[in-house]
């Protein structure tokens, strides 16, 4: 009996080294106003976050993904039970209450639970086929689908951590619009979304009052630091307007390494973490930006391809959500960054210093290998191609 070959995908090994070395640089420019006596501290310890993460990824990658599926529920219902614990015991911090304090370490549920929630939406899409469903039954899916959503999101939310609320939604959305879901049942989802969004934006517009009690005081802080950062620039604004102006200043170039005036004034609140991609901006300047998202883009396109060769549907709907996830964290940091977008707190993937979202990041490319090293070239679309 021949045992069986595994090929890895070296280009997204290739892609995670290069972030690695961009989040180093980045990470010792945009700490140094927190570390002037110790300038490697975030960066050593950085390192250690990635030799753990790289570890954990090795271990995902040879344990069998397809085995994660039946124990779908049970990651599920301990990721809701870690959420349930934050929110009676959980460590107040800066505002919120995140954090599960282990003795050793203190642990941040709601990054498992993505990956959780990711692995038990594929199991319950996967139960459904790859064939277009019925009316009937699209809605009992969909209605499957936002219940196990609904219940992590609100404990999140409650925290409150309303970026990674919005990654949960983000997860589901992507892994509905892919689904075997008829379409009738996605189009008015959108339209709801679109809806409710047009009607924020009429209420903030024409009654700022009525706006105004659907959000927290802190969450208006942000909002009016958003969308009026120039006006707010001596505290709600202040950070989003100083990394716009650092970020502008880098024109086509940038200053250079560790050269940024912003930054290295120590401008910029965060500027290794949820900032970091000012430190881009400013210090490589638009060519430096554009080649991290090329990166990001190349690292999707390595992702979908996955997708599109896995030998089931288990393995396409990982990978999906996973995309979901990524295209989502990339897009909202560097959006709230230049203000297209509120500042929620989200990190950008292996670029900003941490350890929590590091590794969680890292389970998920691992779990992507893991599909990919077990996927033959007969695979599932492949087959669905011939039998048409």
């Amino acid at each position: 009996m021949k045992q069986k070959k595994y090929h890895l995908d070296f280009n997204i090994i290739t892609i995670l080294f290069l972030l690695f070395l961009i989040s180093l640089i980045a990470v010792y420019s945009g700490s140094g106003q927190y570390a002037q006596s110790q300038p490697y501290y975030f960066v050593i310890r950085q390192v250690i976050w990635y030799i753990v993460g790289i570890l954990i990824m090795l271990g995902v990658v040879f344990f069998d993904y397809e085995l994660l599926g039946k124990q779908a529920f049970r990651l599920y219902a301990i990721g809701v039970l870690l959420l349930i614990g934050v929110h009676f015991f959980g460590v107040f911090r800066n505002g919120s209450q995140r954090w599960l304090n282990l003795g050793v370490f203190e642990i941040q549920p709601s990054e498992f639970m993505k990956i959780f929630l990711i692995i038990y939406l594929a199991v319950l899409l996967e139960r459904y086929g790859n064939r277009k469903l019925s009316l009937k039954m699209s809605i009992q899916l969909t209605v499957k689908v936002l219940a196990a959503t609904f219940i992590p999101f609100v404990f999140i939310f409650l925290q409150p951590d309303l970026g990674s609320a919005l990654i949960v939604l983000a997860i589901a959305f992507t892994m509905i619009i892919v689904s075997s879901i008829s379409i009738k049942v996605i189009l008015p989802i959108l339209f709801a979304i679109v809806t409710s969004i047009s009607g924020l934006v009429f209420l903030y517009a024409y009654n700022e009052a009525i706006f105004t009690r659907l959000f927290q005081s802190h969450q208006m802080d942000r909002i009016y630091g958003w969308l009026k950062p120039s006006e707010y620039a001596s505290d709600y604004g202040y950070q989003l307007q100083q990394a716009i102006m650092g970020i502008g200043s880098g024109q086509l170039n940038g200053a250079g390494f560790n050269q940024g005036t912003q930054i290295q004034n120590g401008n910029v609140p965060e500027a290794h973490t949820d900032f970091v991609f000012t430190v881009i901006g400013e210090e490589y300047g638009f060519i430096g930006a554009s080649m991290l998202i090329l990166l990001y883009f190349l690292l999707l396109y390595r992702i979908t391809k996955v997708a599109y060769e896995a030998d089931n549907l288990f393995g396409v709907y990982l990978c999906v959500g996973i995309i979901g996830i990524l295209a989502f964290q990339v897009f909202q940091n560097i959006a709230m960054t230049i203000g297209l977008m509120p500042i929620t707190g989200i990190t950008l993937p292996f670029i900003s210093y941490g350890g929590s979202s590091l590794i969680t990041n890292m389970i998920m490319i691992g779990l992507v290998i893991s599909v990919q090293i077990r996927s033959s070239n007969d695979h599932l679309f492949r087959k669905k191609a011939i039998r048409e």
